[in-house]
């Protein structure tokens, strides 16, 4: 016997549990609802780590996703510090950590994701990080504001934006990355290049196409990044930023089906292979209706709004999840950038990247299927229809010409 019921069960403590219990209320949910999250802190919004919250301008109240008070006054129970230790599918009962054991009617699993950690000789060194939490901001700030030098193991969107808060701090920055333009992975050599101009104008070192070989220090802090190609790089902090792993340890456990990207394999309702139990965010490959195909993205934007989409199904709607993934970055105030769809295909620039007011499209076959906008975000209203319709213009080529409208196209 549990120890307890509740009727809905969220697991995980970031914005897709907490949004998915926003929306179980909203849309008139009258049953008990229960968020077990591991961080000591309530659900936040994670993009501010590398930026705002890093540099000092946003406080912990401001990046919470709702007030302390909020949870209580919605009836939501909300245990941090605790985690799901094994969840029963067949007997909807989870253990907790606690050694409460609690019955569930519903389930969502939003268990997000774990870092991944390079294996160099030296990692157990202090001052080398990895971000991922309000903890792991705070240590790195609070090493960097002692350091002179920091370097930032990866060209992806950690290590650029960390590069650049820390920057417009006043320290100097590295990248060392294994590709040979930052963002190329996500955008390309061309789009890629116009965000490391960027970097370098303000003064951030990029190393590109070399690789981690080991760290050196000296009474226990990292003093020293040497790379394969021979580079040496004295430095007093380092953070990196390798990438994620879906966390489905708990999913796996409960047996629920996994898919090819390594995630749990959804419906397009977000229905796991286990009636009644769901999944959003970062865990979540789902069976996107707009691509056909199964899908698995790691934007905190896609995690929010899935976290809806979860609680709408959850109360019986039968609702697909056909939201256009979104995501943004900023580099300090330097430049923002937004970005829609998976992304793939031939990419046409509209507008000028020398005077960094573009969009990027990404056409194959006819079909706009992903748009980034630095200067340009009405372009994107038009991105999301054709991403959508899976249709475009009837002449991509004619995209690059700024002064044809879009909706003539």
């Amino acid at each position: 016997m549990a120890d307890r019921a509740v009727d809905y069960l969220l697991v995980g403590g970031g914005l897709a549990a907490a949004n998915c219990a926003r929306w179980l209320r909203e849309e008139g949910a009258e049953g008990s609802i229960l968020l077990v999250g591991r961080e000591p802190h309530a659900p936040y919004n994670r993009p501010p780590l590398s930026k705002g919250y890093m540099r000092g301008e946003e406080s912990v109240e401001d990046v919470l996703f709702r007030p302390q008070e909020w949870w209580s006054e919605e009836s939501v129970e909300l245990l941090t510090r605790t985690s799901v230790m094994k969840l029963d599918a067949g007997e909807r009962i989870a253990k907790l950590s606690t050694r409460e054991e609690v019955s569930f009617d519903k389930a969502l699993l939003a268990t997000g994701a774990n870092v991944r950690r390079l294996p160099a000789q030296g990692s157990e060194l202090e001052a080398i990080h990895y971000l991922r939490t309000l903890l792991t901001s705070d240590e790195i700030r609070a090493d960097a504001d002692a350091a002179e030098h920091v370097v930032l193991i990866g060209g992806s969107y950690i290590g650029c934006e960390v590069a650049a808060s820390l920057t417009a701090l006043g320290k100097r920055c590295s990248i060392v990355m294994q590709e040979g333009v930052t963002l190329s992975r996500q955008f390309g050599d061309e789009v890629g290049g116009f965000f490391q101009s960027v970097l370098e104008d303000h003064g951030v070192e990029v190393y590109g196409g070399d690789e981690l070989e080991r760290f050196e220090g000296a009474d226990g802090r990292v003093t020293k990044v040497l790379t394969k190609g021979g580079l040496e790089l004295a430095c007093d902090c380092v953070v990196i930023g390798a990438g994620v792993t879906p966390d489905v340890t708990l999913a796996r456990g409960a047996g629920l089906e996994l898919g090819e990207a390594g995630g749990v394999l959804c419906s397009a309702q977000l229905e796991s292979s286990v009636p009644g139990i769901f999944a959003a965010g970062d865990i979540c490959e789902y069976d996107n209706p707009i691509l056909g195909r199964p899908l698995r993205i790691e934007h905190w934007d896609v995690a929010f709004n899935q976290g809806k989409t979860a609680a709408l199904n959850m109360l019986g709607r039968g609702v697909e999840h056909d939201v256009v993934p979104y995501f943004f970055s900023d580099l300090a105030d330097w430049v923002s950038m937004e970005y829609v769809g998976p992304g793939e295909g031939e990419v046409v620039i509209r507008g000028s990247l020398d005077d960094g007011e573009f969009s990027a499209w990404w056409v194959d076959d006819g079909r706009v299927t992903a748009a980034l906008s630095v200067g340009r975000s009405d372009d994107l209203e038009r991105a999301r229809e054709w991403i959508s319709s899976r249709s475009g213009p009837s002449d991509a080529a004619a995209l690059a010409d700024p002064k044809a409208e879009l909706a003539s196209l």
